[in-house]
């Protein structure tokens, strides 16, 4: 109870002046997104994009912090939301990198990842096969795959796109189609591990992630806080290294692709 009265009297309040700090906040985004015309086609439609985000964001939290405390008592319906916020992550990463149908192979290099070291962890009983342990991280993993997913495969894609005199020299020098495609979207595709890597190295040094500050808010000390935050950061490096490398695979294989 006291590291509940605790938790409570440092976070935000949740009042009428928080609520209109954000909506200033998410109108400041997107007029900075409109005046700057930040969108590939130097268009508005980012400043739209981001008022429609904040809005999502608050209809869903508000939706999920209703229906958390009961899934997280009930093992179907906590499988159920599992396997939701999977969906919803190769939904969203799919058709961040293409149009058309293959858009569905995303789920490949989201779930190869965080399956295995899901269920490594759950095993070795270092995660407890509880809701309120199983959801954050699972969610955690997800979403790191899911932004590593999409980076990768935009850059392989795009320069795929830009190169493509190259990869036809490729060909000609006798390289197989995959190796071909493969040479020129690596390098560029690499990138998408820069932001865990920047994240991992400056970790306590520019930023307190949330984990390690919601472990210290919950009572924890600050060894435990850090360890499961070292943990996090460690976890998430494994699972966008494989999401990166299954996404270049992909593409070079010619699974993921922008084709009509």
């Amino acid at each position: 109870m006291r590291a509940r009265t605790l938790a409570t009297a440092t976070l935000l309040p949740v009042n009428g002046v928080l609520a209109a700090v954000l909506v200033a906040l998410l109108l400041v985004a997107a007029a900075v997104a409109a005046v700057f015309r930040l969108a590939p086609d130097a268009s508005r439609r980012r400043a739209r994009d981001i008022v429609v985000a904040g809005v999502r964001a608050a209809v869903q939290l508000a939706a999920v912090s209703l229906v958390i405390g009961w899934v997280v008592r009930h093992g179907t319906a906590l499988l159920a939301f599992l396997l939701l916020m999977f969906a919803v992550a190769v939904r969203t990463a799919g058709r961040r990198l293409t149009p058309n149908r293959t858009w569905v192979w995303a789920a490949l290099p989201i779930g190869a990842p965080v399956a295995p070291v899901v269920g490594s962890l759950v095993a070795c009983g270092l995660l407890p096969l509880r809701g309120i342990a199983l959801i954050p991280v699972t969610g955690i993993l997800i979403g790191g795959a899911l932004t590593a997913t999409v980076l990768a495969g935009r850059r392989a894609l795009d320069e795929l796109t830009a190169r493509h005199g190259e990869v036809e020299a490729c060909l000609a020098l006798g390289l197989l189609a995959h190796e071909a495609r493969s040479e020129i979207s690596r390098p560029a595709a690499s990138d998408a591990l820069l932001p865990g890597l920047d994240q991992t190295r400056t970790v306590g040094l520019v930023t307190l992630p949330g984990a390690f500050v919601g472990m210290l808010l919950g009572g924890a000390s600050p060894v435990t806080a850090g360890a499961v935050q070292l943990f996090v950061l460690v976890a998430l490096l494994a699972v966008q290294a494989i999401a990166v490398a299954v996404t270049v695979e992909l593409v070079a294989r010619g699974r993921l692709h922008r084709s009509p």
